[in-house]
């Protein structure tokens, strides 16, 4: 695996020592258990996966080294480099200016932009309207391309099923940047449809069996169809993909649910030719950080604490998961943790930040047991820092190079 150039700032000399342990320890990756880094009257589980992957340090290392290697020119970002504020600001501290907001509110016109100006795709990606526009300027889209090489994997795979005749189904938020990429690409070489979520693939697997009337899969799956999508033959034959941070389980079942309508109407004799198996388009980062994150919840802590940006996909399944089976706080940082009985944390649902009282109880009620773990887009310096203001709140720990011991030796 290749070690990028990130700033320092966002390395970490707590959970690297965790990490790369556990890196030695199991370099095949195949223990998902957490570590536990016990400081006496409160313990730490640590996700075995979590924080930046290899996409977001890609993007991260070309962001930084296109500014660094141009002073004097003006940078922009198309959105957001990836979903962290902390990231996302400092780009912004450094000059580079976002062309648009993460929603798709535009902050500079094109008409602004000159052919001398760097322009830096993000992670997420962008479609070919805007790779356009960007050459119509005389700026190359491809220059300072940071795009994830999983979505690029999702554009070919997508590319590959419409050269074979099948019709694409996108697993995806509607308004991601990146299902918004993946379709404007995926529709040039094939019919494409977005769903949601495993409601709405039960809703296409009624149309397919014909349960449902094919007129009404207009109205159930408006301004999320190709132009000209015809459901009485672009649903004969098709391949489910995803948008890299949804949840890999829900793709997979989405897929399966998909398999079976048409294993149905058709004949399992015939399902290869009306089912395309792209499982291995989910993305590795993904799947492991999700897979951690149920090993996590199984440990009987007694609340867990997720680090991230609050508009990241991926961030929000890893606190989905956790909802599950114990109380979550979704928070952006160590500030938010604003004393032993006060914390700021995000409702996924009201998509509010609120505040909890009495969230850390007494060191006299016996020892804690605290989930930590973050998105694929959160430093892991946030994490060291949400951990040492914790224990700030119990003066009886043990030290951390003392904890640490035990993991540098491994």
């Amino acid at each position: 695996m290749k070690n990028f150039d990130i700033p320092t700032y966002y390395k970490s000399p707590i959970i690297s020592v965790v990490k790369n342990s556990r890196k030695h320890l199991d370099p095949r990756k195949k223990d998902y258990s957490p570590s536990v880094l016990d400081f006496g009257p409160v313990k730490f589980l640590i996700a075995r996966h979590f924080g930046f992957c290899f996409g977001v340090e890609n993007a991260i290392e070309i962001a930084y080294r296109t500014i660094e290697e141009n002073p004097g020119r003006r940078i922009f970002l198309l959105s957001e480099m990836i979903h962290n504020p902390g990231v996302n600001d400092d780009l912004r501290k450094r000059g580079v200016r976002f062309i648009r907001e993460h929603d798709g509110k535009q902050l500079i016109y094109w008409d602004e932009l000159e052919s001398d100006d760097i322009v830096i795709v993000p992670a997420f990606g962008t479609t070919i309207e805007i790779q356009s526009i960007l050459k119509e300027h005389g700026i190359d889209p491809y220059r300072y391309d940071t795009t994830c090489p999983f979505v690029e994997k999702v554009w070919n795979r997508a590319e590959s099923l419409g050269s074979k005749g099948y019709t694409t189904i996108v697993h995806g938020k509607y308004k991601h940047e990146e299902t918004i990429a993946t379709f404007s690409h995926s529709r040039k070489n094939s019919p494409t449809l977005i769903i949601r979520d495993h409601n709405e693939a039960a809703k296409l697997a009624d149309i397919i069996l014909g349960k449902i009337p094919v007129d009404l899969f207009y109205a159930l799956f408006k301004d999320k169809y190709s132009e000209g999508f015809n459901p009485a033959k672009d649903l004969e034959r098709v391949g489910v993909v995803n948008q890299t941070t949804m949840l890999a389980s829900e793709t997979q079942a989405i897929a399966e649910l998909l398999r079976k309508a048409l294993s149905e109407k058709y004949g399992p004799e015939n399902i290869n030719e009306h089912f395309a198996d792209t499982s291995d388009t989910l993305c590795y980062a993904t799947y492991d950080n999700q897979g951690a994150t149920y090993s996590l919840i199984d440990s009987n802590a007694d609340f867990a604490i997720v680090a991230g940006g609050y508009n990241s996909s991926n961030t929000t399944h890893i606190v989905e998961l956790c909802e599950h089976k114990l109380p979550v706080y979704f928070i952006s940082g160590a500030d938010k943790i604003i004393s032993r009985t006060n914390i700021l944390h995000y409702d996924i649902h009201s998509h509010t930040e609120r505040k909890t009282e009495g969230w850390l109880k007494n060191a006299a009620d016996g020892p804690y047991k605290i989930i930590l773990t973050s998105g694929a887009s959160c430093p892991d310096a946030i994490l060291d820092q949400i951990l040492q203001k914790i224990l700030g709140y119990f003066p009886e720990a043990v030290s951390i190079d003392d904890v640490l011991v035990s993991f540098k030796k491994e």
